[in-house]
Formats: C-alpha cells, structure tokens, sequence
C-alpha cells in the first residue's frame, strides 16, 4: 500500500492588519530610513556590495544609494541609484563610505543628508544633495555641512519649522540647521585630541552641536530623532556589553537636543549574533512601524545586510514596548501573491526553514514540515481577490507519494494528490531535491483577511510558496438543455464532453508509435465508457481546447494521463468528401461515427491541421467525433475542425450538449 502524506491549509481568525521580511529581495538594503511623502512611504537605504578587491573583504562596502517606495508596504519599487559616490565632489570617489542617510522635505524641496568620506581630512563628513522629487533626479552641494564630522546623519523638522540634524561623532551630536537645510545654525567648537603614546599627533578640529546628554555608556551610533505627542525619541543602536551586539535603544525628552532621559532597550541583540542593527521610525496611516536591517541573506558575512519592518505599539506614558523581529513583517497578503510561509507568523511540531541555495541566498527559503502535526501559519491574507473557479499552486518537495489538503477554516478547499516518480516511472524515496509545482481547483472560496495554516498531515513535506489563482476563462461549463452552438469562424470545434484525465504512465515519448496507440485504446477504451460520472461538457474559450487546464481545473494530475472527448455534430444535410483536421499537443487517435480516421503518433506539439483524415461522409443529422489524447510529462491541448477538398473549413453544421 502506497504511503500518503496530507498537507493541511487552513485560514483562521480574521486579523485587522500586517509584507514579508525582508522587504528588499533583490540586493542588500542596510540602515533604512523610512519617510512618508505624498501617501507613499519612501525607504532611503544604504546598499551593502560584496568588497572590489583591493578594499577590506570583513567590512563595510557601500559604493552608492538607491531609493525604493510603496503604498502598501507589500510591493517595493526600486527607483534605482540616486547617488553614487563618483558624484560627491567633496567626497573620494573610491572610499565606498557611503553609509547611513536621511531624507527630509521641506517647502517643496527634498534634502538629502548621507555620509562620506572627504577628499581631504580624515574621518567622515555629511553632505546634502537635493532634488524635486523623492526619488530624485538628486544634485549634490558642492563642499559638505561644516562641523559635522562623522556619520548617520538624521533630520527632525519640528512643528515650528526647525530642523535639527543627528549625527554620530565623538558620541552622538546634535545642532539646529538653519532655514537652507545646508549648514549648522551655531558657532563651531575647537575640540582638542589627547596624544596617545607613539601614535602621531592629531590636530584639532571645529565641531557644531552639542553631544546628547543623558545616554548610556557604551558604543552608540546610528541616531534617529522623531517627535510623537509633544515628546521628543532619540533612538540609537547602542551595545550594552563588552564585546556584545548591537541593541535599539531610545531616550526621551521635551526638547529636540534634551536634556535626554534614558528608557532602555526596544529591540534586543539579534539571536544569531548580527554585529549591526539600525533604523527608524515612522507613522503611516494611523500606524508607527519599524524599520531596521538584519544579515537574513548574507548568514556568514554580517556587514552585508537587508531591511525589514514591524509594527510599533506605544504605552500611556509614550514610553515604547518591545519589537521583536519577526519572518512575516508586516502589509496585508494578497492571495493571488505568491505567499512565502517559510516567512511565517508562527510554527510549531518541529518546523524549520532553510534557504533554498545556500550559496544563493537570494533565491529566499522554503519550510520544512518534518512530521505529522508540524504546522506553519501565515497571517493576513487578503482572499477577496479570489472568484468561483479560483484554484490552488502550491510548491512542494516530498519524500513520498503524497497528498495535500487545503482547508479554510473547517472547510475542505482543495485536495492535490502527490506522485513522485523517476524518469523510469519507478517511485524512490531519494526525490527530495524535486519541486514539484501542484494545482488544484477551489471548492470553496474563504472570505475577507485571515490566515492560512499549512500542517503535515503525513510524512515530511517542504513547502516553499502557496498561491490562490483566479483561472483564466478557458472554458464554460455547458448546462443540459443549452442551445446547440456552431463552431467559430474558422470550423474548429469547441463544445465538447471530456472525460477527467485517467492516469496512464508514459515512460518515454519513444513508446508513441501508432501500434502502441491502437492497442492502449483497445485496452482502455472498454473501462472509461461506463464511467459515465466524471464526464464535463464545456465549450473552450479558444479554438485550441487547453487539456491541460482542464486536468487542473477538475483537480487531477495533467501529466502521465489519457484525456477522451466526443463531440455531438448536427448537420442539417450530407455533407461528402470532407476531412478531418486535428492538431495535438501528445499523441492522440481519432474516430468519427466510431470509424478510427487519424491518428497523430511520436511527440508532437500542437499545430493546426497537424494531420488529415481521409475523405469522409458526414451524414445528415447527429454525427460523432470522439479522441484519445496521451500526455506525457508535458502541456497537452488540442484543436479540431473539418475542411473540404480545398482545404477550407467546414461551419455547416451545429454541436450540441
């Protein structure tokens, strides 16, 4: 007895909100920052790159900086590179230093703020390009803010239309801009350097601002300064234990540059030991989020990082809860989307995921369900995309003949049977590396957001991505008593009653030949006649009749399987010397009034008039056209029509139900 295997899909509670982490799939997005301009939130990262050589190959590289947007916080648009470092004219155009930066809007005008290294000096300076638009085109100022020295810079527009900037350097500092966004508003200090014993002597330098007071001991960097409810957040990474990681912590204040009092910690050191986290804050539509960055596809090389979001929840007192990573992030699903579950919600029973290549981890994740019982749930999904003759994809790895089942709270949607086979046909149990990609028809449609829930009902299954598709028109279901139809303009015949695909095993398209043929329908025929239950009469939206979307759309394996249709032809005189014209994706026999006509042998793909019947007698009245399609391992469909002895079609007649 055959071993089987359930997969179980079930959508929950309905949830009110929540993309999936991370949010950029396509490069690395370091130190985030999140602003909302014109109902969209824009992301201004820094963009890890793999080391050039003749740069340190264990740090930080960082060459230019792109700028991404969406209005759901599902989808991102990459508006490409804004700046590069060839373009800063104070900067050196080889330092790759291009670390975290802002971006504010004032008056119309977007400000720009990012880090470099000068062409002169030591150390880093923080310049400002402009544009009219966030996404740019942005020009850079031709020298840097002076008195900034350092990096991250952060900008606070007030309600009274200060601006204040935060950097970190010789701590973290803060200054009021003035009104052009470009310079320091204040006098510079001359800051002193002690000499440290043998090393060269530093010269001093004029530095704006004031250093924040009120923060922790401890490395700190990466500032970002936001105002919520008359109160005024500095949050920074900070390390809180020697030789530790980076946490997220905040301090509080009435005033935009303190004095500060200290909160503590929002977000923990990340569990897989990633040095670095940095990030920002911002409200979109009634909600804050989080955004900061995490190595998820860089696991061996930490300074090559990715961004990610949460929700973020305040206290009475302003005072912020804890954020704790998750996989999922945040933005609601479509269910149309592919829904990656390894980047799930919850799981339990022994569930894990692993990257797909690890030597590509781009190519993103997939879980594993080692058990019976192991469960994987992903959270708000949107199902009201979906439509009656809506079906299922889901892509599986398994170990085992299978089966999966999606359910939608108690109700079975769908049910997709699992073979796995080798090119011989015989089943082995070492097919784990094959993805199988399986479909089947929805029986029933979930309604609103919820959730979907994937549990291993058998042996061990992977699951990469599940998605809920409205399936194109192919067909419509023809009811009894519907009028007779004739064909379309160029004879080919679309109304047909199909048979559900019966499994039947081609080992190699080699075995095709026409003697093969007449004696597998020989052989078969007598056993699908009676099984009168299983049979569809449609009419095909397209002269080629899909077979193979017709195997999905009923819920049954389109490969390895047999497909039988006959057709009802009504014509209302004799109609002498015509042919039949058939074309098929696979091979396939033919027969009208039960006479085999044509037979189609080898593989084939489907062409028009691929093959011609002799001549034949249509009779007046109901005439019969009945097929025998075999398909391998690949798409099958079909096209059919009669023409006369010049070859033109034939529209003489009606198909009836």
């Amino acid at each position: 007895m055959k071993k089987k295997q359930w997969l179980l899909l079930l959508a929950g509670l309905p949830l009110i909100l929540g993309a999936q982490n991370p949010i950029i799939r396509d490069q690395f997005a370091a130190d985030p920052t999140a602003r909302v301009f014109n109902n969209k939130v824009y992301v201004y990262p820094s963009h890890d790159i793999p080391a050039p050589q003749g740069q340190r190959q264990d740090w930080f590289c960082m060459a230019d900086y792109h700028v991404f947007s969406s209005d759901d916080l599902v989808n991102w648009n990459d508006h490409g590179i804004i700046l590069s470092q060839e373009n800063v004219p104070w900067g050196k155009s080889h330092a790759y230093s291009m670390w975290a930066p802002d971006c504010v809007c004032k008056n119309g005008k977007y400000y720009f703020f990012f880090p470099n290294a000068p062409k002169d000096g030591r150390g880093f300076a923080i310049g400002v390009a402009t544009a009219d638009k966030p996404e740019g085109p942005f020009t850079c100022e031709p020298e840097p803010v002076k008195g900034a020295e350092g990096i991250d810079p952060c900008v606070l527009l007030d309600d009274d239309g200060a601006a204040y900037l935060y950097w970190s350097g010789m701590g973290i500092r803060g200054a009021r801009l003035k009104d052009n966004l470009k310079e320091l508003d204040g006098e510079l200090q001359e800051i002193s350097f002690p000499q440290r014993e043998g090393a060269p002597a530093m010269p001093s330098m004029k530095v704006g601002g004031q250093q924040m007071e009120g923060l922790p001991d401890g490395f700190k960097e990466g500032p970002f300064a936001f105002k919520r409810n008359n109160w005024y957040y500095l949050t920074f990474p900070w390390v809180r234990a020697e030789n530790g990681t980076e946490t997220l912590a905040y301090a509080m204040s009435r005033s935009p540059l303190g004095p500060w009092d200290f909160k503590g910690v929002f977000m923990a050191e990340h569990d897989n030991g990633c040095w670095t986290n940095h990030h920002s804050f911002v409200e979109f539509r009634g909600q804050w989020y989080l955004f900061y960055h995490h190595n998820d596809y860089s696991p061996r090389m930490d300074k090559r990082r990715s961004a990610r979001i949460e929700r973020v929840a305040f206290r009475k007192d302003g005072t912020i809860e804890e954020v704790k990573p998750t996989l999922r992030g945040v933005g609601i699903t479509p269910s149309t989307d592919r829904i990656e579950v390894d980047r799930y919600s919850a799981a339990g029973n022994g569930t894990t995921i692993d990257y797909i290549d690890s030597l590509d981890c781009f190519r993103g994740w997939y879980a594993s369900l080692p058990k019976k019982g192991s469960w994987v749930r992903y959270c708000e999904v949107d199902f009201s995309p979906l439509r009656n003759g809506a079906y299922a994809v889901v892509q599986v790895r398994a170990k085992a003949n299978t089966s999966l089942t999606l359910l939608s709270g108690k109700k079975q949607i769908a049910r997709i049977p699992v073979t796995v086979i080798t090119e011989r046909g015989a089943f082995r149990r070492d097919q784990s590396n094959q993805w199988l990609t399986l479909t089947a028809p929805l029986t029933s449609l979930p309604k609103g957001i919820s959730d979907i829930t994937v549990t291993c009902e058998g042996e061990a299954v992977d699951v990469d991505w599940v998605q809920l598709r409205n399936r194109p028109d192919y067909f419509t279901s023809v009811p009894v008593g519907a009028a007779p139809l004739p064909p379309d303009a160029n004879g080919f015949i679309r109304r047909w009653t199909l048979l559900e695909p019966v499994r039947h095993e081609v080992r190699s398209n080699t075995i095709l030949t026409e003697n093969y043929l007449n004696d597998m329908v020989a052989k078969e025929w007598p056993k699908v006649n009676p099984k009168r239950g299983k049979w569809h009469t449609i009419d095909s939206q397209t002269y080629n009749v899909r077979a193979f979307r017709f195997a999905e759309l009923t819920g049954n394996e389109p490969y390895n399987a047999l497909f039988w249709g006959t057709a009802m032809i009504l014509c209302p005189v004799e109609l002498q010397n015509v042919r039949l014209a058939a074309g098929s994706n696979g091979a396939s026999c033919w027969w009208v009034n039960d006479e085999p006509v044509l037979t189609l042998d080898g593989d084939r793909r489907m062409v028009q008039d691929d093959g011609m019947s002799q001549r034949l007698t249509l009779k007046a009245g109901l005439n019969v056209v009945r097929f025998c399609l075999v398909n391998g391992p690949g798409l099958s469909d079909f096209c059919v029509r009669f023409v006369n002895e010049k070859g033109n079609s034939i529209t003489q007649f009606l198909m009836l139900r």
